[in-house]
């Protein structure tokens, strides 16, 4: 029998992207709200307990809230909202930040979706950490620039207002200037770090695609690793991974750029190790996409883990 799989907030950005990524599967049924039944109380809580599995894809507020409505202990929950990601009781779903992950993943009743910035980051330092390579205390900068739709409905209406409107001309801006992104405690705590990272994020006028980079003085590092030597570290740690790729060392010190929307589309993420060994320079950078890998695409990849179906079915 197909598992009922019901998107709460599937009108949204990355529902419509989940619900995509679900079309035309014969493993799974889709339960929908129309437009009217979705503000309907009583019409929320039957779908949320009728489903097998619900997907939230709300406001931090609304996700608690709708948790709050599941009372059927049947019901498995993956929360794309930052509510839960560092909340005791909740996996965290990102299948590539340990070897017993997925099986964590896989067994658990609340995961909770990594953020974007977060994966890309994750991805670049936990093995590095796990290796004793990266001291847990080193307090560590990560910058980068991501597509537009990332910042959800108010954002994208801004940036894709007629030119007419009073719509932001800007092409780029840093944000969060303050320091208080909601993504830094779950960067800090998913790693392993003993301070916050350095959080300076950017976004710039295109929809999709993402560069998270962590910059770092290799003197800073334990061992006196090479640049071949991080390289390698990550290598090893994704060399069974089909949604994280580490590039070739050669290649990438051949590039003279990067681009931010590369990976537009797409439901998996590259890493690349850049560099100077003479001047005892890193810059290990992540590309995927914030609305792929960075949200819909892991909300997939949770559900095929959580079913007991092919990773990558979907995507």
């Amino acid at each position: 029998m197909a598992a009922r799989v019901f998107i709460d907030g599937e009108a949204g950005t990355t529902g419509l992207q989940i619900r995509q990524r679900l079309a035309g599967r014969s493993d799974l049924s889709l339960v929908s709200l129309d437009g009217r039944r979705r503000k309907d109380v009583a019409s929320r809580v039957e779908a949320l307990n009728s489903a097998d599995v619900v997907i939230l894809c709300l406001p931090d507020a609304a996700a608690r809230e709708a948790v709050s409505l599941i009372t059927s202990p049947k019901v498995r929950v993956i929360d794309a909202s930052t509510a839960h990601r560092v909340a005791a009781g909740w996996t965290y779903g990102f299948p590539e930040l340990a070897p017993e992950q997925r099986a964590a993943i896989a067994s658990s009743r609340r995961v909770t979706n990594p953020g974007c910035w977060p994966t890309g980051f994750l991805a670049l330092v936990r093995p590095l950490i796990g290796a004793g390579v990266l001291p847990r205390d080193l307090r560590l900068t990560v910058h980068g620039v991501s597509g537009y739709t990332g910042g959800g409905k108010s954002m994208i209406a801004e940036f894709e207002a007629p030119a007419s409107a009073s719509s932001t001309s800007t092409a780029f801006r840093s944000y969060a200037v303050n320091l208080e992104h909601k993504h830094v405690p779950e960067m800090t705590i998913h790693a392993g770090l003993e301070s916050p990272p350095l959080f300076c994020p950017a976004v710039a006028r295109f929809p999709q695609g993402m560069l998270v980079e962590v910059p770092i003085h290799m003197s800073a590092l334990s061992g006196g690793p090479s640049l071949r030597d991080l390289h390698a570290i990550l290598t090893r740690a994704y060399q069974r991974d089909r949604f994280i790729s580490v590039m070739d060392l050669v290649q990438s010190a051949a590039r003279t750029a990067i681009e931010a929307e590369a990976m537009a589309g797409r439901s998996d993420m590259e890493l690349y190790v850049f560099g100077s060994d003479r001047l005892g320079q890193a810059r290990l950078v992540a590309a995927l996409d914030n609305l792929g890998k960075g949200a819909s695409g892991a909300a997939v990849q949770n559900l095929n883990l959580m079913l007991g179906l092919e990773e990558g079915e979907g995507l």
